[in-house]
């Protein structure tokens, strides 16, 4: 019955081409405006890393003024409100613990890197020095080689992972571990090289440009340190600092990111207890002045606490679903009048045994058909807004229709048809066939 009545559909559709097109366009309009808005939002809110992230948590210590809170997002102050980032000499004693199966201390700087003469001048390119277990921990992907062992995290050794665009441009895409790369006035052994790697939220570092492509380099925390490379993102600090190096790690300056990744999250308790026990100790020192106020956040809660989904686009993703139904009732009227004017068509079915079900059964099945036809058009129209819109976020961000998006788009595009034809389908399954038969 149904592959009857999606026959008498597409004849139906095939005897009207304009009045078809006018309405399949009106839908796939409502399909691209929703779709294009609704996966912008859902870009922004989905799990970066799906089935570890309730494992991985993020480490901030309140060592601020004892005068005053640290500023919130606001520009006000809020006594719960903490720094994003933990001080050098705090992180290297929370790498002490044993509880993580995982843990990385991490900043971003700029490096400069001295090609071979013949592959390309000296140029500045961002680096992130962090500890081995951040590959695994994030779950970034390799091309050739692989990361760097715990030995050389402690020893300081001088290697180093690329990525693909920085292997492109200085080894041709070849093989290149083993092979040399210079920084500043060190030679570096690289020891593996990224794939592609293009996440839309750089969750490992949302305290700056959370769209931003990952860092080309990856040196090991301790081997910058020891080159006395300066973070070069954001830092807070409240006391003076002296000027060397050295005073730079003794201080109270709050510049580096720090992750741990616990076996559960009923570990969470255990290692929650061992930084409030740091910092109390420390407090006996002098230092954290403020009352005990450490957070151990998870990466979800994190994301949801900086507001990486922005009220503004729920906001568009809601008006563009009502863009969506306020076409499909403007539609309403177009269908109401080509179903009535197949009255005597239908009086004819109906005199030959069609019920009325079978009647408003062949009208949805139209209008659902209808509705799919345009939703594949409003998908394409779609990732062709996606692609204007990702270079207003960021040049290199890849904005795409996952499944999920998918099968979201295809179900609005039914419910429109739904509501476009539903009244046309049930006035046309109403008529009286006496009325129509009786000449």
């Amino acid at each position: 019955m149904f592959a009857y009545n999606l026959r008498i559909a597409i004849k139906s559709l095939r005897r009207h081409p304009l009045l078809t097109g006018v309405i399949i366009a009106g839908i796939a309009l409502g399909i691209c405006a929703s779709t294009t808005f609704t996966t912008v939002r859902h870009m922004f809110a989905r799990d970066p890393l799906p089935g570890r992230s309730s494992r991985i948590f993020y480490v901030r210590m309140d060592n601020w003024d004892p005068a005053t809170p640290y500023p919130d997002d606001g520009g006000g102050t809020n006594p719960h409100h903490v720094p994003p980032q933990v001080a050098y000499r705090d992180a290297m004693e929370l790498m002490r613990s044993n509880i993580p199966v995982r843990q990385s201390v991490m900043f971003a700087a700029n490096v400069i890197v001295f090609p071979e003469k013949r592959a390309a001048r000296p140029y500045s390119d961002r680096g992130r020095m962090v500890f081995s277990d951040f590959f695994t921990m994030f779950g970034v992907p390799f091309h050739y080689g692989g990361p760097w062992d715990r030995r050389a995290d402690a020893k300081a050794e001088q290697v180093a992972v690329i990525d693909d665009a920085t292997n492109q441009k200085l080894f041709g895409g070849t093989n290149s571990v083993g092979k040399r790369l210079r920084l500043g006035t060190r030679d570096f052994t690289i020891v593996g090289v990224l794939a592609p790697w293009r996440p839309f939220i750089r969750m490992y570092d949302v305290t700056q440009n959370f769209v931003q492509q990952p860092e080309p380099i990856y040196l090991p925390f301790n081997t910058a340190i020891s080159m006395e490379i300066r973070p070069g993102g954001n830092s807070d600090g409240w006391k003076p600092v002296g000027p060397t190096y050295r005073d730079f790690l003794a201080s109270d300056v709050d510049c580096l990111q720090f992750w741990v990744e616990l076996r559960s999250p009923t570990d969470r308790a255990s290692y929650q207890t061992f930084v409030d026990n740091y910092v109390r100790q420390e407090k006996t020192k002098g230092r954290f002045p403020r009352p005990l106020n450490n957070q151990v956040t998870s990466l979800l809660d994190l994301l949801k606490e900086i507001g990486i989904v922005r009220p503004a686009m729920t906001a568009m993703a809601v008006m563009s679903i009502l863009f969506l139904i306020i076409c499909s009732l403007n539609l309403t009227g177009l269908l109401l009048g080509k179903f009535l004017s197949r009255a005597p068509e239908l009086s004819v079915r109906r005199a030959l045994g069609a019920t009325r079900g079978d009647i408003f059964l062949q009208h949805l099945i139209e209008c659902e058909l209808v509705g799919v036809a345009g939703g594949v058009i409003g998908m394409l129209l779609s990732l062709g807004v996606l692609r204007f819109i990702a270079k207003f976020i960021t040049a290199t961000t890849v904005i795409s229709l996952d499944p999920e998006m998918i099968l979201a788009a295809l179900f609005l595009s039914l419910v429109a048809g739904g509501i476009a034809g539903l009244y046309p389908a049930w006035r046309a399954c109403k008529l009286q066939p006496a009325v129509q038969l009786k000449v």
